[in-house]
């Protein structure tokens, strides 16, 4: 059988930070592809800011250096992943969802101990979560906090998932209306304006050409 780190090389996603909280922008990778390489992992990482790119060339020369580690470690990332996707999709459908779908962020949780730490970005400041670094699951420690915050939140959580049918993305929904229906305006939301454009036009060619036949 194939390590998981041979049967996930062939993904390459793209990563799309759109959704506003980090746990759902690393549900969102799976858009893209249902496996997700160490290659990919490392860059959303990376991306997301969670590591430093200096950080991420060191990660990457583990998948020679240390392949079992870097296949346990991917073997969890697609388990908590999945279990996120279950646990996103219910809250969107107004569903409860099993306990046991909450078990992968526990166990990261359990695993992981780290702090808060202010890092400035621009002229404000944000709160990050840093993990204490030991073994490699810490990589995840800030997707299962970041899930956790959202859980906590309760049933009125405002996660929306993308109106377009063909996107389908995850977000977070903190506009002042609560009323947000695209991933992003310049991707989904642009694409939707065009297209209502482009049907009102065609009706009106149609009307038009109706009429020059009376």
């Amino acid at each position: 059988m194939a390590s998981p780190s041979m049967a996930l090389a062939k993904s390459n996603p793209t990563t799309r930070l759109i959704a506003g909280r980090l746990a759902l922008d690393f549900a969102n990778t799976a858009s893209s592809s249902h496996d997700l390489s160490w290659e990919d992992f490392v860059t959303f990482l990376t991306d997301a800011r969670v590591v430093t790119p200096e950080r991420a060339t060191r990660l990457r020369t583990l998948l020679a250096s240390e392949p079992l580690a870097v296949d346990a470690v991917l073997t969890r990332i697609l388990h908590l992943r999945g279990s996120l996707l279950s646990i996103f999709s219910s809250i969107v459908q107004k569903r409860g969802f099993t306990k046991s779908l909450i078990e992968p962020i526990n166990q990261i949780l359990r695993i992981t101990e780290g702090h808060d730490e202010l890092v400035q970005q621009g002229e404000s400041w944000r709160l990050n979560y840093m993990a204490r670094e030991q073994g490699l699951e810490w990589l995840l420690a800030a997707i299962a906090r970041s899930a956790a915050e959202l859980l906590v939140e309760g049933p009125d959580v405002p996660l929306r998932r993308c109106a377009n049918s063909k996107c389908r993305l995850f977000f977070y929904d903190d506009s002042r209306t609560r009323r947000r229906r695209w991933c992003s305006m310049a991707t989904c939301g642009n694409r939707h304006k065009v297209a209502a454009f482009l049907g009102r036009k065609a009706k009106r060619t149609n009307t038009v050409q109706t009429a020059s036949r009376h």
